[in-house]
């Protein structure tokens, strides 16, 4: 089963250091880019990210990326 695309671009998030999320791999989450439990059920799991430094990240928004979570720039061949 392909993940639902939430979007063609990745998402900027302000993230904390140290400070655990859970990133959408279904990409059928109300809440974008993060795990809502809509997943449940279904072949996905999110994907558990903690950063190592406080600022912006760019999260995949296509859900095909490799370097899940982060946007690698898949979106462009979509």
């Amino acid at each position: 089963m392909e993940p639902k695309i939430a979007q063609k671009s990745p998402f900027e998030v302000d993230l904390t250091e140290g400070v655990t999320v859970y990133w959408c791999a279904c990409g059928r989450s109300a809440t974008q880019p993060f795990c809502d439990g809509t997943h449940q059920g279904s072949e996905f799991t999110p994907i558990e990210f903690t950063p190592i430094k406080t600022g912006k990240h760019y999260l995949c928004g296509c859900k095909h990326t490799i370097n899940r979570p982060m946007c690698d720039g898949t979106h462009l061949t979509l």
